[in-house]
Protein backbone atom coordinates (compact mmCIF):
# COMPACT_ATOMS: atom_id res chain seq x y z
CA UNK A 1 0.00 0.00 0.00
CA UNK A 2 1.29 3.28 -1.05
CA UNK A 3 0.45 6.33 0.90
CA UNK A 4 0.04 10.05 -0.62
CA UNK A 5 1.70 13.13 1.15
CA UNK A 6 -0.94 15.44 2.61
CA UNK A 7 -1.84 18.17 -0.01
CA UNK A 8 0.31 21.46 1.08
CA UNK A 9 -2.00 23.34 3.04
CA UNK A 10 -0.56 26.80 1.58
CA UNK A 11 -1.45 25.41 -2.19
CA UNK A 12 -4.70 27.45 -3.41
CA UNK A 13 -4.93 26.42 -6.95
CA UNK A 14 -8.14 27.62 -6.84
CA UNK A 15 -8.67 30.85 -5.14
CA UNK A 16 -8.45 34.32 -7.12
CA UNK A 17 -5.28 36.63 -6.49
CA UNK A 18 -7.84 38.94 -4.25
CA UNK A 19 -8.39 35.93 -2.40
CA UNK A 20 -4.94 35.03 -2.10
CA UNK A 21 -4.41 38.40 -0.76
CA UNK A 22 -7.23 38.30 1.43
CA UNK A 23 -5.46 35.05 3.31
CA UNK A 24 -2.53 37.17 3.92
CA UNK A 25 -4.14 39.89 5.43
CA UNK A 26 -6.07 37.53 7.47
CA UNK A 27 -2.79 36.15 8.76
CA UNK A 28 -1.14 38.91 9.53
CA UNK A 29 -4.03 40.38 11.27
CA UNK A 30 -4.29 37.37 13.63
CA UNK A 31 -0.69 38.60 14.76
CA UNK A 32 -2.46 41.83 15.79
CA UNK A 33 -5.11 39.76 17.87
CA UNK A 34 -7.73 40.37 15.07
CA UNK A 35 -10.36 38.00 14.01
CA UNK A 36 -11.17 37.82 10.52
CA UNK A 37 -14.30 37.25 8.17
CA UNK A 38 -13.46 37.14 4.43
CA UNK A 39 -16.10 38.25 2.08
CA UNK A 40 -18.66 39.50 4.53
CA UNK A 41 -21.97 41.13 3.99
CA UNK A 42 -22.19 44.14 6.70
CA UNK A 43 -25.77 45.38 4.83
CA UNK A 44 -27.67 43.85 2.12
CA UNK A 45 -26.25 45.17 -1.13
CA UNK A 46 -22.63 45.42 0.51
CA UNK A 47 -19.72 42.36 0.61
CA UNK A 48 -16.20 43.49 2.36
CA UNK A 49 -13.39 41.32 0.94
CA UNK A 50 -11.84 41.18 4.72
CA UNK A 51 -13.63 42.26 8.10
CA UNK A 52 -11.80 42.24 11.28
CA UNK A 53 -12.64 42.63 14.50
CA UNK A 54 -9.86 43.59 16.98
CA UNK A 55 -9.46 42.42 20.92
CA UNK A 56 -11.02 46.24 22.08
CA UNK A 57 -14.15 45.99 19.56
CA UNK A 58 -12.59 47.81 16.95
CA UNK A 59 -13.85 46.75 13.77
CA UNK A 60 -11.53 47.18 10.46
CA UNK A 61 -12.71 46.96 6.68
CA UNK A 62 -9.53 45.75 4.04
CA UNK A 63 -10.71 45.81 0.63
CA UNK A 64 -8.16 43.39 -1.58
CA UNK A 65 -7.05 44.99 -5.16
CA UNK A 66 -4.87 42.53 -7.18
CA UNK A 67 -4.62 45.10 -10.17
CA UNK A 68 -5.36 48.69 -11.09
CA UNK A 69 -8.04 47.51 -13.26
CA UNK A 70 -9.64 45.95 -10.41
CA UNK A 71 -9.28 49.16 -7.57
CA UNK A 72 -10.35 51.48 -11.10
CA UNK A 73 -13.95 49.63 -11.54
CA UNK A 74 -14.44 49.65 -7.97
CA UNK A 75 -16.63 52.65 -7.31
CA UNK A 76 -18.60 51.58 -4.43
CA UNK A 77 -15.32 51.51 -1.87
CA UNK A 78 -16.58 54.70 -0.06
CA UNK A 79 -19.66 53.31 1.26
CA UNK A 80 -17.85 50.84 3.07
CA UNK A 81 -16.81 54.00 5.28
CA UNK A 82 -19.54 53.85 7.52
CA UNK A 83 -19.03 50.23 8.61
CA UNK A 84 -15.88 50.11 10.16
CA UNK A 85 -13.61 52.43 12.51
CA UNK A 86 -10.65 52.17 9.97
CA UNK A 87 -10.84 51.40 6.09
CA UNK A 88 -7.85 50.10 4.33
CA UNK A 89 -6.43 48.60 0.90
CA UNK A 90 -4.47 45.67 0.12
CA UNK A 91 -2.29 45.09 -2.85
CA UNK A 92 0.56 43.17 -3.75
CA UNK A 93 4.30 44.71 -4.19
CA UNK A 94 3.91 46.03 -7.59
CA UNK A 95 0.63 47.24 -7.39
CA UNK A 96 0.92 50.96 -8.35
CA UNK A 97 0.26 52.24 -5.00
CA UNK A 98 -0.40 56.10 -6.10
CA UNK A 99 -3.78 55.21 -7.27
CA UNK A 100 -5.01 54.57 -3.75
CA UNK A 101 -6.69 57.37 -1.52
CA UNK A 102 -3.77 58.92 1.28
CA UNK A 103 -7.06 58.69 3.61
CA UNK A 104 -7.24 55.41 3.35
CA UNK A 105 -4.96 52.38 5.54
CA UNK A 106 -2.31 50.77 2.78
CA UNK A 107 -1.61 46.99 3.29
CA UNK A 108 0.59 45.16 1.12
CA UNK A 109 0.37 41.44 1.31
CA UNK A 110 0.85 38.06 -0.54
CA UNK A 111 -0.71 34.83 -0.46
CA UNK A 112 1.32 34.41 3.21
CA UNK A 113 1.59 37.60 5.02
CA UNK A 114 0.87 41.40 5.07
CA UNK A 115 2.26 44.31 6.52
CA UNK A 116 0.66 47.73 7.31
CA UNK A 117 2.55 50.67 5.70
CA UNK A 118 -0.04 53.30 6.01
CA UNK A 119 -2.58 53.23 9.25
CA UNK A 120 -6.01 54.30 8.13
CA UNK A 121 -7.41 57.16 10.40
CA UNK A 122 -9.90 56.24 12.54
CA UNK A 123 -13.53 56.61 12.72
CA UNK A 124 -15.49 55.42 15.64
CA UNK A 125 -18.99 53.60 14.59
CA UNK A 126 -21.83 54.64 16.74
CA UNK A 127 -22.46 52.26 19.73
CA UNK A 128 -25.64 50.76 17.62
CA UNK A 129 -24.01 49.93 14.58
CA UNK A 130 -21.10 48.83 16.33
CA UNK A 131 -23.19 46.46 18.95
CA UNK A 132 -25.48 45.02 15.49
CA UNK A 133 -22.44 44.43 13.53
CA UNK A 134 -20.64 42.52 16.17
CA UNK A 135 -23.41 40.81 16.69
CA UNK A 136 -23.56 40.35 12.39
CA UNK A 137 -19.86 38.84 12.34
CA UNK A 138 -20.27 36.67 15.35
CA UNK A 139 -23.37 34.89 13.61
CA UNK A 140 -21.79 34.90 10.58
CA UNK A 141 -18.36 32.98 11.91
CA UNK A 142 -21.19 30.76 13.86
CA UNK A 143 -22.60 29.81 10.83
CA UNK A 144 -19.54 29.35 8.74
CA UNK A 145 -17.74 26.76 11.36
CA UNK A 146 -21.08 24.70 11.28
CA UNK A 147 -21.38 24.74 7.60
CA UNK A 148 -17.45 23.39 7.67
CA UNK A 149 -18.45 20.92 10.18
CA UNK A 150 -21.67 19.43 8.28
CA UNK A 151 -21.34 19.72 4.91
CA UNK A 152 -25.29 19.18 4.25
CA UNK A 153 -25.61 22.46 5.00
CA UNK A 154 -25.63 25.15 2.76
CA UNK A 155 -22.44 27.14 2.86
CA UNK A 156 -22.68 30.44 3.15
Amino acid sequence: MTLEPDPDPLFAPDLQPGQLLARGVCRHLLGHDFACIEEFTPERGKRVDVMALGPKGEIWVIECKSSRADFTSDGKWEGYLDWCDRYFWAVDAAFPTELLPDETGLIVADAYDAEILRMAPETRLAPARRTALIRRFARHAALRLQALRDPAIRRI
